[in-house]
């Protein structure tokens, strides 16, 4: 590593080898020289005078990409895409003249991209599986486990652990649907020419349309598309990479709000992200258990967010068939976005897959709301016992007010179930209020929601993409 310059954090830090690959220099230089193959064995197909030979000598040289030539060419002649036409040219001299024959800098440029794209989408799609898988049983083992809802962050209606699980899964789920949308319409740019008419491949065949469109047929299938886009400029229209990056800020809000959650209940002392033997939570409080995961979660999550709006930015502000002021911001921001997904993604499943859960401390918050919710249930049963309605409404009305001060004022614990046990105007047990108090009658339909929103919705996914499930999550740091 070289100390003396800086290193961006999500390489060094935060994504994995996997989604650092898909935007790495090998990958894009390869794929512009698996395209100009690509062109060449088409046009070869369809007449033009290439060779057998000449398109094996592309093929020997796809990989061993003479960098050294490519950077020096450059600095020579301001231009990338020429620079590494020469240097390819400079491995294979008899196939030096057919090299990105009719095709301008887009057509590596732009397909690359597409392609680029689609492979991190098809990473992100794994690891989202992953976390449907993990996630999913969290909520189902949890499902049953009675809660106290928050509305305002304020003690409202219970729910469950497990259901509230699904919430942050349904966020999910929508990410989701929307990523296999994306995948499905993913369309390679193609072979289109300086200003989309495709008027060289034109004039290569001839004047004949249709096999301007066989040529870029067999262009697409070659790269794995089964489509183009029907119309360009030079450049495919840059609301694709707005789409993506769109389609990444969702995952984004979603884990942010996830973590948003489970940053509030681990201060609530209820639920915890994992916590290794080594871990230091502060430098100078020895005694902390930090949520630094959810907390980084947030972090690289907000910096998605906005690179979304970066690329409505860039797609806004094009001019005609083409402006060269997309492709220094696109070439940071599309793949920085994808690598920030990456690691939160990461970060998620790490999280959900040691999340620790603190039934007694759920109980203890239980326990000091349950007696005002269940005023409504109990007043109803004491009416059964022969008690009038109006009298005894009045009544809790003033113990619940006393049992409040206690709490509030005093910092002791909620007494108002032990005064109305011992007011003889409620008629009630202990036992029949015990049975009142459990906080299963108060969760509803909760545990049954879990199992059929599971069943329905998350479970056919895991099912139709079990081969993808079981990736290894290392986090660097």
């Amino acid at each position: 590593m070289n100390r003396e310059t800086y290193q961006n954090p999500l390489i060094e830090r935060y994504a994995s080898k996997e989604m650092s690959f898909i935007f790495s220099s090998d990958n894009k230089f390869t794929t512009w020289r698996k395209l100009w193959i690509a062109l060449a064995e088409s046009q070869k197909e369809m007449g033009l005078n290439i060779t057998d030979e000449q398109i094996e000598e592309l093929k020997a040289h796809q990989s061993d990409i003479n960098y050294d030539v490519a950077i020096q060419r450059e600095k020579e002649t301001r231009h990338d895409v020429m620079s590494h036409v020469f240097a390819f040219g400079q491995q294979c001299p008899k196939a030096k003249g057919i090299i990105h024959l009719g095709a301008t800098s887009a057509f590596v440029g732009d397909n690359t991209d597409v392609i680029v794209m689609k492979d991190a989408l098809k990473l992100v799609k794994v690891k989202m599986v992953n976390l449907f898988n993990i996630l999913s049983k969290f909520c189902d083992e949890y499902k049953e486990i009675p809660t106290l809802g928050f509305t305002h962050f304020q003690p409202a209606q219970l729910t469950t652990v497990g259901k509230r699980g699904t919430l942050w899964l349904q966020d999910l789920l929508m990410d989701f649907e929307n990523l296999e949308h994306q995948l499905e319409r993913m369309k390679l740019r193609g072979v289109k020419g300086t200003t989309g008419t495709q008027a060289s491949f034109y004039n290569l065949f001839n004047n004949n349309h249709d096999e301007v469109k066989e040529l870029e047929r067999k262009v697409a299938e070659k790269m794995g598309f089964e489509k183009t886009f029907p119309v360009t400029g030079q450049t495919y229209s840059r609301k694709l990479d707005y789409e993506v990056l769109s389609l990444l800020s969702g995952i984004a809000q979603s884990l942010h709000k996830m973590t948003n959650d489970l940053r509030l209940l681990q201060h609530l002392k209820e639920i915890e992200e994992p916590f290794e033997k080594n871990q230091i939570g502060s430098s100078a409080m020895a005694y902390k258990r930090n949520p630094m995961r959810s907390e980084r979660i947030a972090s690289l999550a907000r910096y998605v967010i906005a690179a979304s709006q970066n690329a409505a930015m860039t797609a806004s502000t094009q001019w005609f068939e083409r402006t060269l002021d997309d492709s220094a911001n696109k070439r940071i921001v599309v793949p920085e976005a994808f690598l920030a997904t990456d690691a939160i993604l990461d970060i998620a499943i790490n999280v959900c897959d040691g999340l620790v859960v603190y039934e007694k401390m759920i109980q203890q918050h239980i326990s000091n709301e349950l007696p005002f919710m269940a005023t409504e249930n109990i007043l109803m049963e004491a009416v059964k016992q022969g008690g009038d309605r109006q009298e005894l409404h009045e009544k809790i009305r003033i113990h619940s007010m006393e049992a409040a001060k206690q709490v509030k004022m005093e910092g002791k614990s909620n007494d108002l179930i032990d005064r109305i046990l011992n007011d003889s105007d409620f008629n009630l047990s202990k036992e029949q209020l015990d049975q009142l108090m459990d906080a299963r009658n108060f969760v509803g339909r909760a545990p049954e929601q879990v199992t059929d929103f599971l069943q329905e919705y998350i479970h056919p996914i895991i099912e139709a993409n079990k081969a993808l499930i079981g990736i290894k999550v290392d986090l660097k740091v």
